[in-house]
């Protein structure tokens, strides 16, 4: 009789041995007493019941999750796909585990779907443009439905979007064009503004010839500052006049003596 109750005390303290749980600082424990939530416990050390009390054990770090590619049509017909990478972490273990069945891959097809309403709902140059406001969007709508679940939504960034070549080449040609009404905008307004100038310039030359004199032999000088550089010098046409009269002159003159 002795022996029998010395076992059933040995029994006993392994059967309590076995009831001593160890979490970690990112882990948490959900209890169920025979079948009823009895609280979350952790981290540390702490004792259950042994065979009336179940564990089940949580994660409460952030987690990353890498939405694949999805093909969608945005709101001006042209189809991409998009993927992203979505960061949550578990904020309530009670409900993560009594709430929904899985809430990892729920949280996952909640972010999947949600990404390609979002992106169908936007034409493609917000969807290149405006990442940030895309990604707030989805992940405002994913937090509210993942809210009852005890599961808050950290952030959503959008990694790539893939276009179709057909639209690559359009969209090349149409950023060409942009750049070449740029710059034809920009000689226009230089041509202008030149004009005015010269416009200026004439009135002085017209108010002071010498100025015109000037000019010339300054321009003179700029080019002959090049080495191997032929020089044509303009010579007005009054001078030329005046040359020819000289000339003409001066047989007259010996005639007359």
């Amino acid at each position: 009789m002795g022996t029998f109750i010395s076992s059933f005390f040995v029994f006993l303290i392994f059967l309590s041995l076995f009831g001593f749980k160890l979490d970690r600082e990112y882990q948490r424990g959900v209890i169920f007493r025979l079948g009823r939530i009895n609280g979350v416990r952790g981290p540390g050390l702490y004792w259950i019941l042994p065979m009336i009390d179940q564990k089940a054990q949580v994660d409460i770090r952030t987690k990353t999750v890498n939405i694949e590619p999805q093909e969608t049509v945005t709101a001006d017909s042209v189809t991409i796909k998009v993927n992203a990478v979505l960061y949550y972490r578990i904020l309530d273990p009670s409900k993560a585990i009594n709430k929904v069945e899985n809430y990892q891959s729920a949280v996952y097809q909640t972010a999947l779907t949600t990404l390609r309403n979002v992106v169908g709902q936007n034409i493609l140059d917000d969807v290149l443009q405006n990442r940030d406001k895309i990604n707030i969007r989805v992940q405002e709508i994913v937090d509210e439905i993942t809210e009852p679940w005890g599961v808050v939504i950290e952030r959503v960034e959008m990694k790539d979007v893939e276009i179709p070549l057909a639209m690559q080449r359009a969209m090349a040609k149409e950023a060409e064009a942009i750049r070449e009404k740029r710059a034809r905008i920009i000689k226009a307004s230089a041509e202008q503004e030149a004009s005015i100038k010269l416009a200026e310039a004439s009135q002085l030359i017209i108010e002071n010839p010498v100025a015109l004199e000037l000019r010339r032999l300054q321009m003179l000088t700029e080019v002959g500052a090049e080495n191997n550089t032929t020089t044509l010098v303009m010579i007005p046409s009054d001078f030329i006049t005046l040359a020819k009269r000289l000339s003409d002159s001066i047989p007259n003159q010996e005639q007359q003596k």
